[in-house]
């Protein structure tokens, strides 16, 4: 039995995993799907990228899991990575989720075509948060409006210091039992960060045709592939 740690990305907490989690269940795995500090029910909590870390070693070592298959989406990809780290021998895999990856002194933005210039400027304009993104944003993705919908009034405003501060890794990344899934409609290919971890052997790659939030868009898909990667 592998132990899921569903984290999900940027201004979404763990309700967005509600159409996966039930697929894993029944497969006999255990799941557990984490909000991250300052947001969803936990929004009003000081968060910085450390704290989002800590969050998902303290997932683990409080329920006691072994066998974790950790995935982490979008954003989420930033302080999963560094978790993966940490854990030990509780790993199974790493799972990146159509997500960044952390680079080890780096923040999230760190990677964005302008430097983060436009987030950083957002956070600064909005009281330390990164605003909530409008339905608009989420168009071209494999989304009915009914599910945009969804995303967009579910989402909260998200801790503006989790997406400037530093990553700390102490372990490298191209160590890490991995697999990346990318979702190809509109952004067919893996960054040039995630390419150079794909070549170095330790990392798979699967490719979804669905946009970047596919556990709304195709969930039972997505969990079959994440059964699929337990099973390996």
């Amino acid at each position: 039995m592998a132990n899921f740690v569903l984290i999900a990305g940027a201004r979404l907490g763990s309700w967005a995993w509600d159409d996966v989690v039930p697929h894993l269940r029944v497969a006999g795995h255990g799941v557990h799907p984490l909000t991250l500090s300052g947001l969803a029910e936990k929004r009003g909590v000081p968060a910085g990228q450390q704290t989002h870390v800590q969050d998902i070693l303290d997932e683990v070592e409080s329920r006691n899991l072994r066998d974790v298959v950790l995935v982490g989406h979008s954003y989420s990809g930033v302080p999963s990575g560094q978790a993966a780290g940490r854990i030990g021998d509780r790993l199974a895999h790493a799972v990146f989720l159509d997500s960044s990856v952390p680079a080890d002194g780096e923040p999230f933005v760190a990677a964005w075509p302008d430097g983060g210039a436009m987030v950083r400027a957002s956070i600064a304009d909005n009281g330390g948060f990164w605003p909530v993104a409008p339905a608009a944003h989420f168009e071209g993705h494999g989304l009915t409006d009914e599910q945009i919908a969804r995303i967009v009034g579910g989402s909260t405003p998200h801790p503006g210091a989790t997406l400037i501060e530093p990553a700390v890794l102490e372990r490298p990344l191209d160590d890490l039992p991995a697999t990346y899934i990318k979702c190809t409609l509109g952004d067919p290919e893996p960054s040039d960060d995630v390419a150079r971890l794909l070549a170095g052997g330790h990392w798979r790659l699967i490719e979804m045709d669905t946009g970047h939030w596919p556990m709304f868009s195709q969930p039972r898909e997505l969990a079959q592939v994440l059964l699929d990667i337990a099973g390996a």
